[in-house]
């Protein structure tokens, strides 16, 4: 689409920015003076048919007068170049010819032409057709302008409802998802594995003694401390379909689908050993120790009147049995 700027003209439906491209200085000259009585018409012309593309991309008209029958380049085949030059394949083009003959004229139009005039045409036809065709021309690019507009807001609306999703189903401290977005995942990949009869995994990760770890190092410590733990879940969960979340608290899950019981308990054991490895001080279990956590880990594949719940349970009931055989550890419900 020719950047035309349309400041210049939208205050008036009638002006216009007519090129005339003809060889002959006296068919321009008389175009002129026909034209310069003319509010807001401004009139160019251009003698060499090789510079008209050129000219017609500095002063973006917004008709283009063009004579058929010029030195070393023919009218038509100018036409078919501007309507492949992407700044002035939709300016209207008027041909200029000097005698009326159907078969020109279809020839015109078939290479692109919009108008035929014999000339030199009438004042009063010429100035008609001038503010028909460059009114259509202003009102195709104001067209599009407001339907670019139109992309662009409804691409903005979309990219702030996306962020707007993000942050609802996300843990403001943490970044993972948050509770609800995990209840309703787990639900959905509960139907999933139903209807293909495939394994659904599920890890319920639990930071140990972090109350003894708030209590020592203050609150502020502790968000560092969980959110250096969330980030390793987060790189544990290897595929877009895993979903890591914050279940509550100090307290997190990672939904594995499709996911054997020996896959789920590779990635809990790498990621238990990644969090020791990240040697967060702490004072418990004994003085010198380092922040661990504890692992509850559950398989099914779901049955028909099962429900998501019996996962869940049995995968709380696996990091009880870590808990209680001493932490730092993976237990399976």
């Amino acid at each position: 689409m020719n950047e035309l700027q349309l400041d210049d003209f939208k205050t008036d439906e009638n002006a216009a920015m007519v090129l005339l491209v003809d060889d002959q200085a006296m068919i321009g000259e008389a175009v002129r003076r026909g034209l310069s009585n003319e509010e807001n018409i401004d009139f160019h012309f251009c003698a060499d048919p090789h510079q008209a593309i050129a000219h017609a991309v500095r002063i973006k008209p917004t008709v283009i007068l063009q004579d058929l029958v010029m030195p070393g380049l023919d009218g038509l085949s100018l036409v078919r170049e501007y309507r492949n030059h992407p700044a002035t394949k939709d300016i209207p083009i008027i041909v200029l010819s000097t005698k009326e003959d159907p078969l020109i004229k279809s020839a015109a139009f078939a290479a692109g032409a919009n108008d035929y005039l014999v000339k030199l045409p009438d004042n009063i036809e010429l100035v008609a057709r001038i503010r028909y065709h460059s009114r259509s021309y202003m009102t195709l690019l104001q067209r599009d302008a407001a339907y670019r507009a139109l992309r662009v807001s409804q691409q903005q609306l979309l990219d702030t409802n996306l962020v707007l999703q993000r942050l609802m189903n996300s843990d403001g401290l943490t970044g993972l998802s948050n509770r609800r977005h995990f209840d309703e995942y787990m639900e959905l990949e509960w139907r999933r594995s139903l209807r293909e009869q495939s394994q659904l995994s599920l890890l319920m990760i639990d930071v140990d003694y972090f109350k003894t770890y708030n209590d020592s190092f203050g609150h502020l410590e502790g968000d560092e401390a969980l959110r250096k733990v969330a980030s390793a879940i987060r790189e544990a969960s290897a595929r877009p379909s895993d979903l890591p979340a914050r279940y509550g608290g100090e307290e997190f899950a990672l939904v594995l689908p499709n996911t054997s019981q020996g896959g789920a308990r590779l990635v809990a054991e790498k990621l238990r050993m990644t969090v020791e490895a990240l040697k967060i001080p702490h004072i418990s279990p004994i003085e010198g120790s380092s922040l661990t956590i504890s692992i509850g880990l559950s398989t099914v594949t779901p049955t028909a009147g099962s429900n998501c719940r019996e996962l869940i349970l049995a995968a709380d009931k696996g990091l009880y049995l870590a808990k209680h055989n001493g932490r730092n550890q993976v237990g399976i419900g």
